[in-house]
Parts: C-alpha cells; structure tokens; sequence
C-alpha cells in the first residue's frame, strides 16, 4: 500500500535515505549521460537539416532541445516530489508515472498500472526500434565499407543485415552487463574516433551557405520532427543515472550535469546537422557516412562506425529485455527459466532484423521511432506526470501557468506524434508502390 504524507511539510530526504553500493560522481554522470544521448542519431542529423533547411534547422533543433532538456526537468522534478511524498529513496521513469496517479486525484488512482504500463511498453517499443535503426545503419556502413569489394551500392541491403544473425544471436545471449561494458568502451572510442575523421571530411571545402535552403517545405517539418527528437531524447537513461549520483542534488539547477550534459549534446547535434547539409545539400542521405568519398580513410570510417553501432545494439537490447523478462519470468518454472529467457532473447534478435529487412529506408525509419515513442516519452508522459502530480497540492501556480504550460507540452507532443507518424509511414509506403 503506498504511504502518501504531505510532500510540501514533511522532512523526508530521498536523498539521505538512498543506498547505493557504488555511487557515480559528477564527471561519471556526465560521461554516462553523454553516452546515452550521442549515439547514431548524430549521423543522420544532416538528413534532418534536409528536411527543415539549414536556418531553421539550426533554430529548430535548439529550441527542440531546450524543450526536450525542460521535459527531463520536470521529470526529475516530479520524481523528487513524489519521493517525498511517498517516502521512498528513489523512483524509476515507470514508477514515476504509476506513483503521481496513486498520490494524485482519487479519480485517476485507477489509472495507475496503466501509466507504468505506457511508459514501460513505450520504453521497449523505442529501444527495440532503436535496435532496428541499428541493423540498418550496421548494414549500410558494411555495404559501403566492402562494396568495392562485392557488388557495390547494388548488393541487396538485406543480405548484409541476414548475415549479422549469427554475430548478433550469441553477442544477445549475454545476460550479465558487466560483461557488456568492454564492448561499451570499444563503441565509445570507435565512435569518437568515426565522428571526428567525418567532421574533418565535413568541413573541408565547405559551400558557400547560400548554396541549400535556409527553410525547407512545410511537409517536409514532421520529418525533421522525428529525426531530431529520436536523436536528442535519452529521458529513459535520465532517472537510472540521477538516482545513482553520490550528489544527486548537482544533477538537475543551474548549471547542473543535466544542462551542462544536454548542452554539449545539443551543439554537437546542431553542427552535425548544420555542416553535414551545408557539406552535401541535396545529396545528403540517412546516414552522413554514407556521403563519405570512396577512399581508405572514408572506408575505415565506415567500418568504426558499423563496429561500434554493432557492440551498442546489445547495451541497447539490454534494457528492454529486462523489462520484458520482469513481466514474463512468472510462466517459467525455475528449471526452465534459463531457456526461457534464452528464448526470448532470440525471438527478440530475429523480430528486430525481420523488422529492418522489412523497413530498409533509413530516413523514414528513424523519424517513425522519434514520432512514436520519443515524442510520447520525452513530451507527452512528462507533462502529464507533473500535471497529475501537483493537481491536488499547491503549486499550480498564480492563473495555473503550470497547467497552461503543460498543456502547450502535451499539444506539441500530440502535434510531432500524429505528423511525424503519418508522413513516416507515408514515405516507408512508398518504397513498396
């Protein structure tokens, strides 16, 4: 039974009263956070800037992030709050979502599963659509890398992403994290070592800026929408990282890891987009390495990339797959609890290639999981949650700015999900007309 006192005049600390074994400082926080936020969706940020124009690209994205960086705000926010008026330690994203409608209106306490159940299913639907967008861009980098030496750009894409079964099978089949994190710091230095050689092919002998619009077609927007949101919004690392901090209390202000974090996760994505676009104009295509010239250092490029994309693939199924095996353990018997887990392990692995041979494009591919899942995630629920949370308390503020805000949110959540899903779908229907 959940204990709710009076979040506004008890003494509670949640902070205080945590226990965790082995605490992250600061730096480890923003170092995690950095990882969790910059990940394959920097590559297809030029893409995004096709689909906006360079000016208001830049604009959008910035404003998108500051926006994204508020949502996660109130997230935190309202999991502090809710600690408090709960009195537990800690509260993850789904727990924050189940706990504000038990300690909300009466009328909504009904309604509490399902909120945790929202937030879980969308938490498994995006992370394993992110898996998806990986095989893809794992194939394409590889298809690029050895196309000199098979059949080129005309080796069918699929046959790329068929052939990584028998790697991506057993490298899933590991269910300890601490067996994952050298393949963590592989991804992360081949990353950064493919991010930077790309920058020095971006910038070498830029156009001139009149050379791609400044602003695109308004139905091209919902595109750059999805890109963009699938590319900023790690809120489901967010609560994990904050509730292992040794000071908590540094994550979230001014400035805070969180600013300082998003900050630079911002200003890489926007001079990504800005200069990749600037770079290719029109040609530019869903991942930027894919622009790269044919040349050895280009073609190792690609290779880090897919390599490192390969490695995150399984740091990525890993939370899912928690979630899933929560939920699903109960229908094993204890002797048979291992070969269900494995089992489940490989349905997911082959449901997620089935879905990137069925869907190749990546472009459209990367907006649907943004539209989808990240506006629900990073918009949609955390409006809704502080909505809820400060319904029945203090705090709604002189002419309820609070609510008028959240529903602006919620509006735009609503707005970026319909639009990006319809004109996503759209455009992954045309590739079979």
């Amino acid at each position: 039974m959940l204990n709710v006192v009076d979040g506004e005049n008890n003494d509670y600390d949640p902070f205080a009263n945590r226990s965790v074994p082995h605490p992250t400082s600061d730096l480890d926080t923003l170092i995690h956070l950095l990882k969790g936020s910059l990940g394959s969706g920097i590559l297809a940020m030029p893409l995004a800037f096709k689909n906006a124009g360079l000016a208001f690209g830049l604009i959008a994205t910035c404003l998108i992030g500051l926006i994204c960086t508020y949502c996660v705000h109130i997230l935190v926010k309202c999991s502090h709050k809710l600690c408090k008026r709960t009195q537990v330690p800690s509260l993850g994203f789904a727990e924050v979502a189940e706990t504000a409608f038990l300690a909300g209106p009466e009328s909504l306490h009904k309604y509490s599963r399902l909120a945790k159940f929202m937030i879980n299913a969308f938490l498994v639907i995006d992370l394993l659509g992110c898996c998806c967008v990986y095989i893809v861009f794992v194939s394409t980098n590889l298809r690029e890398f050895l196309g000199p030496y098979l059949d080129g750009p005309n080796f069918d894409l699929r046959l790329y992403m068929l052939a990584l079964l028998p790697l991506l099978i057993p490298c899933n089949l590991i269910r300890n994290l601490k067996y994952l994190a050298p393949f963590s710091m592989v991804a992360n230095i081949l990353m950064g070592a493919g991010i930077s050689i790309t920058f020095y092919y971006i910038l070498t002998d830029i156009p001139p800026i009149d050379s791609v619009a400044p602003i695109a077609e308004p139905q091209h927007w919902p595109m750059f929408f999805g890109t963009v949101i699938f590319a900023l919004e790690g809120i489901g690392v967010v609560l994990p990282l904050e509730n292992n901090m040794k000071t908590p209390n540094h994550f979230i202000g001014c400035p805070g890891v969180l600013n300082f974090g998003m900050f630079i996760v911002v200003l890489l994505y926007s001079a990504t987009g800005f200069f990749g676009y600037l770079k290719y104009g029109d040609l530019t295509q869903g991942s930027i390495t894919i622009n790269l010239p044919q040349d050895t250092l280009a073609g190792m490029v690609k290779l880090m990339i897919a390599v490192a994309i390969f490695f995150t693939y399984s740091l990525q199924f890993h939370v899912p797959m928690e979630i899933i095996w929560k939920n699903a353990k109960h229908n094993f018997s204890t002797k048979n609890e291992i070969f269900g887990e494995y089992g489940i392990r490989i349905v997911l692995v082959l449901m997620t290639v089935g879905i990137a041979i069925a869907i190749p494009n990546l472009g459209p591919f990367i907006s649907l999981v943004g539209a989808v899942c990240l506006s629900n995630l990073g918009l949609i629920f955390p409006a809704i949650i502080e909505t809820v949370t400060y319904w029945d308390h203090p705090g709604m503020g002189k002419f309820s700015w609070r609510l008028w805000k959240n529903i602006f949110l919620f509006t735009f959540g609503i707005i970026g999900f319909v639009t990006g899903t319809y004109v996503s779908f759209k455009e992954i229907l045309e590739m079979y007309q």
